[in-house]
């Protein structure tokens, strides 16, 4: 289900080929936590401290995801969260199982009750840009091996639309679309690191 329009979602896959997404706002986080309810299976869900975050889910059999998967979609939660807008070099992260996950009827858009014990992590707030499935993605630094980062970009002042022209000449592709860069890089401003 999930599996095959993904790309309406903000998604990466994990270096040993786990999909991860995530909401693109309020409306879409609830939109995918019910779609995945109704699954009746259990998955792991990210969410900043802080609002304003994507709930973010790897969209594989909890046996199936390792450490390093958890890592790296703990560091793409928290840079397309409001962290990396605010220019924040660090964000806290929180980790918990779908089951933990509920809403009451009176709850606003894109809110959620978690019970039980949550698993927290700091992560530094750094992305690689790499093609994935042939498409420009901003990945976690661990995603992808050293020789398919091609610019590694962090929280900065320059608004990414600003940026994607500087972006693109250092990418040196004649076939990127400015909409896929732009697409790819979480909102707010971008600096070459």
């Amino acid at each position: 289900m999930l599996e095959k329009d993904y790309k309406k979602y903000k998604w990466f896959f994990t270096s040993s080929e786990k999909l991860v997404i995530g909401g693109k706002s309020a409306d879409q986080n609830d939109e995918l936590l019910n779609k995945l309810k109704k699954t009746k299976k259990e998955y792991y869900v990210m969410h900043t401290s802080a609002p304003g975050s994507p709930f973010c889910v790897v969209l594989a059999d909890i046996k199936e995801v390792g450490l390093r998967d958890l890592e790296e979609a703990a560091v793409f939660t928290g840079c397309f969260s409001r962290a990396w807008k605010g220019m924040k070099r660090k964000s806290d992260i929180h980790i918990f199982k779908l089951s933990q996950v509920s809403k009451g009827k009176n709850m606003k858009n894109g809110t959620w009750n978690i019970k039980g014990e949550v698993n927290k992590t700091s992560v530094e707030l750094k992305l690689v840009l790499t093609k994935q499935n042939g498409i420009y993605r901003a990945v976690p630094l661990k995603t992808a091996s050293k020789d398919e980062r091609l610019l590694t970009v962090c929280p900065g002042e320059d608004d990414k639309a600003k940026m994607v022209d500087k972006i693109i000449k250092k990418l040196r592709d004649k076939n990127i679309k400015k909409d896929e860069i732009i697409a790819a890089l979480p909102a707010g401003g971008v600096e070459i690191c």
